[in-house]
């Protein structure tokens, strides 16, 4: 008797208990890449996408999503389900000037960082012809004549610093232009003067350009003789990296699967090759080490922001 209580309550509890959770994956997961195709973010992105492809068996895609400085695509991954089928790659200011200037409907607990992986070769640049070579003859020329600049945003972090320096040289652009894509068909229209982007984004006209500073924490491997920002303007020293985030409420155990085949993917030859042909700092930073990073640079955003509002 005692034996078919138990049994009765046991085929009880089981009836009521939660279904087991299946095994991530079971569907395709997408990417979203808050930018147009082409740029660092997107190839290395892609390479994540395609590992995740062909460790788990299931298909990954990468779709871009640009608008509003990355905030259309970071506020779409933000209100994702936290189930790990939509994950973002984001810039810096994602998780910082976006939430410090509050022009997004997320906030710093809306995600949860699954790892840092791309360092930007950000630079200014300008026409190879350009009388100005670096940032004080950019300055001297500046004071008596128009220039033009081209920026991803006014709440970028590169745009800030170049606003930055200008204040700290004693000059004002003319005119600046926010676009989504800073290539070299841009700059040779003669739209823009100057533009703050990554050096991918003119590797096909690398011949004709002139790079005046370097956005990064030591000089660029495809033009090694120019000058940090941080060097020619003191104080302004900047690093624009991009990682993998989810939205919060994520288990662990995805974030953890995840920062496990980005990292493998980043290691790749692939994204190596990537690194070595742009200049990009290509690594892996996981999820505890990618946090500490971030409360960090929200501090120092904090005092960029603070700074380009006096």
């Amino acid at each position: 008797m005692l034996k078919s209580r138990l049994l009765m309550v046991g085929l009880a509890l089981l009836a009521f208990a939660p279904p087991a959770m299946a095994e991530y994956p079971e569907r395709p997961v997408t990417f979203v890449v808050p930018w147009p195709p082409g740029d660092l973010e997107d190839q290395l992105t892609r390479i994540i996408a395609d590992e995740f492809t062909q460790e788990t068996g299931v298909p990954a895609k990468v779709v871009n999503r640009p608008g509003g400085g990355a905030v259309e695509g970071a506020t779409f991954v933000s209100q994702a389900n936290p189930d790990g089928y939509t994950v973002g790659s984001f810039v810096i200011d994602v998780p910082t000037v976006h939430v410090i200037k509050q022009i997004a409907p997320y906030d710093r607990a809306s995600f949860e960082p699954v790892g840092i992986f791309l360092t930007y070769p950000f630079a200014l640049v300008g026409r190879a012809d350009a009388p100005y070579s670096d940032m004080a003859s950019l300055a001297a020329y500046a004071k008596d004549k128009p220039v033009k600049l081209g920026h991803f945003g006014y709440d970028v972090i590169p745009t800030m610093a170049t606003f930055a320096a200008a204040d700290k040289l004693g000059f004002k652009f003319a005119a600046d232009t926010p676009a989504d894509l800073l290539d070299c068909a841009l700059l040779q229209s003669g739209d823009v003067d100057v533009m703050a982007t990554s050096m991918a984004l003119v590797l096909p006209c690398l011949d004709s350009v002139k790079v005046l500073a370097a956005y990064t924490d030591k000089p660029l491997s495809l033009t090694p003789d120019v000058k940090l920002l941080s060097e020619q303007v003191p104080g302004l020293k900047i690093t624009l990296w991009n990682g993998l985030f989810l939205p919060k409420g994520t288990p662990q155990e995805i974030v953890d699967k995840l920062a496990a085949i980005a990292e493998k993917a980043m290691a790749s030859e692939k994204a190596q090759e990537v690194s070595k042909n742009t200049g990009a700092g290509v690594y892996w930073i996981g999820p505890t080490e990618a946090k500490a990073r971030i409360d960090a640079d929200y501090t120092a955003a904090e005092a960029l922001v603070a700074d380009t509002q006096k």
